[in-house]
C-alpha cells in the first residue's frame, strides 16, 4: 500500500494538535487530549488488525474502545502532557503506515468485518477491505479529526 497520503493527513493533524491555546469545544465535545487518545487507539487497533492478517487471522474492527470514555482517560492519564501525546500518535501513526507499506495486494485486499460508531449512530456494520480500513484514515477520519482541533483554536482578543 502506499502510504503517502495517510503520512501526510497524520502531519497536518500533528500541526494542528501543536497549536498552543486549545479549548474546549463549543458543543461540549471531545478537548485536544481526548482526540489524540482517541486517535492512539483507533491507530494501535487498526495496526494490530494489519499484523493480525499477515499472520493469517482474520481479525475484525470495533472502533468502540476507542470512543469509551475510561479508555480515554486512561490513555490521557499514561502521558505526561499533551506534547507527549503528539509524540506517541506521531510514532504510532508512523508503525501503522509502516506495516501498510509492507502490506502486499493479497492482504491489502482481504475483507475485515468492521463495526463503526461515531456520536452514537451506527456508521458502518459490514466487512471492509483492509485497504479501504486503513484508507478510510486518509481520507476521512484523520482530516475530520484535524478539524476538530483546528476549531478548538481559542480565539486571541485583538488591541482594543
Amino acid at each position: 500500500m502506499d502510504t503517502t497520503e495517510l503520512r501526510s493527513a497524520y502531519e497536518r493533524l500533528l500541526d494542528a494538535a501543536a497549536v498552543p491555546d486549545l479549548g474546549d469545544a463549543d458543543d461540549g465535545g471531545w478537548n485536544a487530549d481526548r482526540i489524540l487518545a482517541h486517535l492512539l487507539s483507533v491507530d494501535a487497533s487498526i495496526a494490530a488488525v494489519a499484523l493480525g492478517v499477515v499472520a493469517g487471522a482474520r481479525p475484525t474492527f470495533d472502533n468502540r474502545i476507542s470512543l469509551d470514555t475510561w479508555n480515554l482517560d486512561r490513555i490521557i492519564t499514561e502521558h505526561s502532557g499533551r506534547a507527549d501525546l503528539i509524540d506517541h500518535v506521531r510514532r504510532q501513526a508512523a508503525v501503522l503506515c509502516d506495516v501498510a507499506d509492507q502490506l502486499n495486494e493479497e492482504a491489502a485486499s482481504v475483507s475485515v468485518p468492521s463495526l463503526l460508531l461515531s456520536n452514537d449512530a451506527l456508521v458502518l456494520d459490514r466487512p471492509v477491505s483492509l485497504a479501504n480500513l486503513i484508507g478510510g484514515l486518509a481520507e476521512d477520519h484523520v482530516p475530520v479529526h484535524t478539524q476538530q482541533l483546528l476549531d478548538l483554536r481559542v480565539a486571541v482578543p485583538g488591541p482594543a
